[in-house]
């Protein structure tokens, strides 16, 4: 079985380790350290890294991977998992998005030892972590403000890594374009087929996008012949059928002012709905916002305050019926969201 160091530590066939990976050191003379759990089966099989909070104000991620670590039924009968629940370790501990030196992790890509403070900690984890595995899982939510409905981005034009994104579970993907500098597009060139999941918002924990981002892994676990899980068929309508959208865009605010918003997350929208009005604090209608082309609201704005030009309903556009993406949304959350609301 292939020899696999993280952080000059070797991890043999059998073990489960937790590792801290030492990063870079501030100028308070104190060491930074990225935290790695990793476990390994006897039997060779795939190596995959399930990464959480290279936007350190994104923490839904890093609560997927604690439940997971903590769960007993994650056997592994084959390969190893690689799980990074603290990417951007600096903007956790600030509650920010950003390094330190104000630049977004997530394009800085593949960096350098010799680099930035976001470089170095890009270089590190390529070479450290990324290096090791076919497949990848990233996790991400919404920027601050904002929210997601749980959807997965990812190059759906290769077979494998659409196969992996449908079997992933959730009603929405996306396909979509690598971004220079990503943690994606360096995953890619190296040779790692990566999925990048989508759900929630900064700063907040959301229980149906933690329990989806659970499920997914899993059931991508279970396809990679990891764990031995069944993946729930569908004879009860429990298991969603994702829905492929190839173009999306934001609906922008055409004032500013103060919000009333009409449509929420999941919703279906046909061209010229009005989705949100905008007006003065005094009551004051400035004007509405309005779809420019029908399909489901996949994304949105949540504070209620807007200038003009800022995104406020981010809209996926579908081929297919939307009628059944909104019925397959609402499946989920059935499935995922029972009456007692306890974490899984």
């Amino acid at each position: 079985m292939d020899e696999l160091i993280i952080g000059g530590q070797k991890i043999p066939p059998g073990k489960t380790v937790q590792i801290e990976m030492p990063v870079v050191r501030l100028y308070t003379d104190t060491d930074i350290f990225m935290p790695v759990h990793v476990i390994r089966s006897r039997r060779k099989g795939p190596t995959i890294f399930i990464s959480a909070a290279v936007h350190g104000d994104e923490l839904n991620g890093i609560e997927i991977i604690r439940r997971l670590i903590n769960r007993k039924s994650l056997r592994l009968t084959k390969g190893t998992v690689i799980f990074v629940p603290m990417v951007n370790v600096y903007g956790v501990l600030n509650q920010s998005r950003y390094m330190p030196d104000r630049r977004d992790l997530n394009r800085c890509f593949p960096g350098s030892p010799k680099g930035s403070l976001a470089g170095i900690v890009a270089n590190k984890f390529l070479t450290e972590i990324v290096k090791h595995c076919l497949y990848g899982i990233d996790l991400h939510t919404g920027a601050i403000h904002r929210s997601n409905l749980p959807q997965v981005r990812a190059n759906l034009d290769d077979k494998e890594t659409r196969e992996l994104a449908e079997i992933f579970g959730v009603p929405v993907l996306l396909n979509s374009n690598l971004r220079d500098g990503s943690l994606r597009e360096s995953a890619v060139e190296s040779g790692t087929k990566i999925l990048l999941y989508e759900a929630g918002q900064a700063l907040r924990f959301d229980e149906l996008s933690i329990r989806a981002g659970i499920r997914g892994i899993q059931n991508v676990l279970v396809h990679l012949g990891m764990i031995n899980r069944k993946i729930r068929k569908n004879p009860n309508k429990l298991t969603v059928s994702p829905f492929i959208a190839n173009t999306s865009s934001w609906t922008r605010a055409n004032a500013s002012g103060i919000v009333n918003n009409l449509k929420n997350l999941g919703d279906k929208v046909k061209k010229g709905d009005r989705l949100a009005s905008i007006g003065s604090p005094l009551g004051e209608v400035f004007d509405s916002v309005y779809a420019s082309r029908s399909g489901i609201i996949i994304g949105k704005q949540n504070i209620p305050l807007v200038q003009e030009g800022d995104a406020m309903f981010h809209i996926a556009y579908f081929s297919e019926e939307d009628e059944e993406i909104v019925e397959n949304i609402e499946i989920m959350q059935d499935d995922l969201l029972p009456n007692d609301r306890s974490p899984t």
